[in-house]
């Protein structure tokens, strides 16, 4: 054995050891109370160590198969990595890029009438219903570990595109070029992956320095989930064609299993402070930020994406709160829309914030799934078992978690053009006395159907192959 050999050998098993010490501080997480976990019931265990394996999941995609030079775009978060209480409508993709080249991105979508604000068809292959790219400099959310990195400037995003703007070819594909500077007389689609430094202040000498995307990310959000298909993504460095990495090395190999276990770890960390302190999951404590933390029973105020909702996706506005509900009791929930959104979602999570099953159980409505009542107010019924009547939203047992609101505008309205929308907890054997006498009945049957278009949306919208 070499020299080198020995040394590599080394190397790689003090890498090793390191990545296990930082997994098993990752389980920490789940039932040490320093760390600020859900409560610790049966189900909030064993429901934690399937959370931390879907961040081991991702890291290891993150850590070892990621390459600006050669970028692939990955699920972000999938029916297997549920967290951040994700989107039950959305498939979240992202990958590295280099800010300081260029890429040209392309994709085909089914029928997109509806991105130019037409009626969309009811049959037939159709685009998701909304779709966006964004380019960050920064850390991805939660990879610090710290609640420090919700700083403004820590992250700036360098441009954004969504499908209210995407020029489409006449053969129905986009490309978009992603770039530091726009070409003179390019006309296309275009997402800036530099934010310019900004000029300095007389009490700086020096201007700040540009800031490159070392990501690109964003959301395809399905609508109509019989109908709608996602759209397949290709992304290529430009000048980069054809070229392959280095080999191997064990120098690469150490550095990206010490990544591996950091992501887990400090993920694991950070979202339980997030929702412990800045949220007030468990009640509001220092840290907690005032009339965004989020109330037992009823929803925080509504508020853009920021910092306070540990980023998200831009062209959101969002809503939150915590549901407790005992067997015999069920929320009404009143969504109040003023100016009609591209997006209307509603989805509820787990303490961990997991997403509830969305397929295989309704853990989630969207605008397309919901029925407006007669004063046009979508009203729905949180509850643990079916009422037999439309927007039912299914708690799946758990007694608390996470609801999110989401309406998703590509120009943030005025303040007062926004949603609203309230809760009001009533007895399971009342809920009709609360909803208007016009309301429907849905049959199990009906349900059963309901839940088979889900099954099948899931299952194409998270194939292989």
């Amino acid at each position: 054995m070499t020299d080198r050999t020995s040394e590599a050998k080394e190397q790689l098993r003090a890498a090793w050891d390191e990545m296990i010490q930082a997994l098993q501080d990752a389980r920490d997480a789940i039932d040490h109370p320093e760390l600020m976990p859900p409560p610790a019931t049966e189900r909030n265990l064993a429901e934690g160590y399937r959370y931390l394996m879907g961040y081991v999941h991702n890291a290891v995609e993150r850590a070892f198969h990621s390459d600006p030079d050669r970028p692939h775009f990955r699920n972000a978060l999938s029916v297997i990595t549920r967290s951040t209480i994700d989107n039950a409508d959305a498939i979240y993709f992202s990958t590295a890029i280099d800010g300081r080249h260029s890429y040209r991105l392309r994709g085909k979508p089914g029928d997109a009438r509806h991105w130019r604000g037409e009626e969309p068809v009811s049959t037939g292959h159709k685009a998701p219903h909304y779709v966006i790219f964004e380019t960050t400099s920064g850390e991805m959310p939660g990879d610090t570990g710290s609640l420090m990195e919700l700083r403004p400037g820590v992250k700036v995003q360098t441009g954004r595109l969504d499908s209210s703007q995407i020029e489409l070819e006449a053969d129905g594909t986009f490309e978009i070029l992603l770039a530091p500077e726009k070409p003179k007389g390019y006309t296309g689609n275009f997402i800036s992956t530099v934010r310019a430094p900004r000029p300095k202040t007389p009490a700086e000498s020096t201007e700040s320095e540009p800031r490159y995307a070392n990501y690109i990310s964003g959301r395809q959000l399905f609508n109509d989930w019989e109908h709608e298909e996602a759209i397949h993504f290709e992304i290529t460095q430009l000048g980069a064609e054809g070229c392959h990495a280095e080999p191997y090395s064990a120098d690469k190999a150490a550095q990206e299993l010490r990544q591996f276990g950091g992501i887990v770890r400090n993920q694991m960390h950070f979202w339980n402070a997030f929702w412990t302190i800045l949220m007030g999951t468990y009640g509001e404590r220092e840290g907690s930020m005032p009339g965004v933390a989020f109330p037992r029973n009823s929803f925080n105020t509504v508020n853009a994406a920021s910092g306070a909702t540990g980023g998200g996706q831009s062209t959101n506005i969002y809503a939150g709160g915590v549901f407790e509900l005992e067997p015999d009791e069920a929320l009404i929930i009143e969504n109040h829309i003023r100016l009609k959104p591209q997006y209307i979602g509603f989805q509820v999570g787990n303490l961990w914030g997991e997403s509830i099953e969305y397929a295989d159980q309704i853990g989630s409505l969207n605008g397309h799934q919901m029925t407006a009542d007669a004063d046009g107010v979508l009203r729905i019924v949180l509850a643990h078992t079916d009422p037999g009547v439309p927007n039912w939203v299914d708690t799946t047992g758990h007694r608390e978690g996470f609801m999110t609101p989401r309406w998703t505008y590509s120009e943030t309205p005025a303040q007062e053009d926004w949603p609203s929308i309230t809760a009001k907890k009533v007895p399971f054997s009342e809920i009709r006395k609360h909803l208007p006498a016009e309301t429907g009945t849905v049959s199990p049957e009906q349900r059963r159907e309901q839940i088979r278009i889900r099954q099948l949306h899931v299952q194409k919208r998270y194939r292989m192959f």
